[in-house]
């Protein structure tokens, strides 16, 4: 029954970064490989359409995604408006990393009230969210594990980012694009330094929002020690590295999960598992330690891996999809109404150019 349930599901992928394709693509492939259908809705001006394969559906308006009529929207942003059809559902686009909004609130928890489900990753975001949900009455909490993480425990035979003929260690750099928190502008001429050595492979990546002198900045510098890495998909990344240099990116929590250490540079979550350093003279002992790792450090490495991920099977698209199942099936119409939220769903049609009801 539940493979014929399946079957009659429309699933909208809705999304509005490029990093969300890859976010989305590993549950795609499961919803294609039980029968189910798909179609990808681009919001705004800082996705683009390049990253779509020829074979995946792209609707190009409300109109055309209300005609198709969705019955789950998968969503990896904050917001999703209320005038598409289906169930809402939320599954992140990292993990939290303790980053205040501006109403001084934790942004991963603030609840907007858009949402039907939320898939959470682990213990860590499980537990808030399910108080949330007691609170609110207005959604359900289902532990999944990010579905976004599958391929990264599944190693891929045609990595970019490996070279099998170089035997030098890998140090991936990533960075935040927020001024006040990037190490990028910070660490520059240290990174250069380092890489002029040639004694470790530097692979670099920020936030698409980065501020584009500092990526112009890193780009002047590639050689065949450093290269500097723009892509929608950072998970192969993630898996041809050793070790980590960061600031407060939640990319930094991925890695972590594959038991890697991370250098942390100005990071004030006061995580124990990180290797904190605040000064740039600091970064090339606290990457050999990260190297050369001791075994205190990589049992706080697994004990907060185990409280904010403890999936490493490959499965949580499967568990998302199942969630979604036993949610339609049950706790869709229990849920108490949602307020009214006029001043957002009028911002959400004005940025979409969408006046009908």
């Amino acid at each position: 029954m539940e493979t014929l349930l399946m079957l009659l599901k429309k699933y909208l992928m809705y999304i509005s970064q490029n990093y969300s394709y890859a976010i989305l693509r590993p549950l795609q492939e499961e919803i294609l490989a039980r029968g189910g259908e798909v179609a990808w809705f681009l919001e705004g001006k800082e996705v683009s359409p390049k990253h779509l394969t020829n074979d995946e559906q792209q609707l190009l308006s409300i109109d055309s995604v209300r005609a198709w009529n969705p019955e789950v929207v998968l969503v990896p942003g904050n917001v999703v408006p209320n005038f598409i059809p289906g169930i809402k559902v939320g599954v992140f686009h990292g993990f939290s990393v303790g980053k205040l909004n501006r109403r001084g609130r934790p942004d991963h928890f603030e609840i907007r009230n858009c949402f039907d489900l939320y898939c959470t990753q682990g213990p860590d975001t499980s537990i808030p969210f399910q108080a949330l949900s007691v609170k609110h009455k207005t959604f359900s909490v289902v532990e999944t594990g990010w579905s976004t993480l599958d391929p990264l425990f599944t190693k891929s035979p045609n990595n970019p980012y490996l070279d099998n003929n170089d035997k030098r260690k890998t140090i991936l750099m990533c960075s935040t694009f927020s001024r006040n928190l990037s190490c990028a502008p910070i660490v520059f001429e240290k990174i250069k330094a380092l890489s002029e050595t040639g004694e470790w492979r530097w692979l670099i990546q920020f936030h698409p929002k980065m501020d584009t002198a500092v990526v112009d900045l890193y780009k002047s510098i590639q050689s065949e020690n450093l290269q500097f890495i723009e892509t929608d998909n950072v998970l192969p990344m993630l898996q041809a590295a050793d070790v980590m240099l960061c600031d407060t990116s939640s990319i930094l929590i991925m890695h972590l999960l594959q038991r890697k250490p991370v250098v942390a540079f100005n990071n004030n979550s006061g995580n124990e598992c990180l290797i904190h350093i605040d000064k740039v003279e600091d970064i090339y002992t606290a990457l050999c330690q990260a190297l050369a790792p001791s075994e205190q450090l990589m049992k706080k490495i697994d004990d907060y891996c185990n409280n904010i991920h403890p999936y490493n099977d490959g499965k949580s698209s499967t568990r998302v999809l199942q969630a979604v199942e036993q949610f339609s099936a049950g706790n869709y119409n229990s849920l108490a109404s949602k307020p009214l939220n006029l001043i957002r769903k009028y911002k959400l049609r004005k940025k979409l150019n969408y006046w009908k009801w």
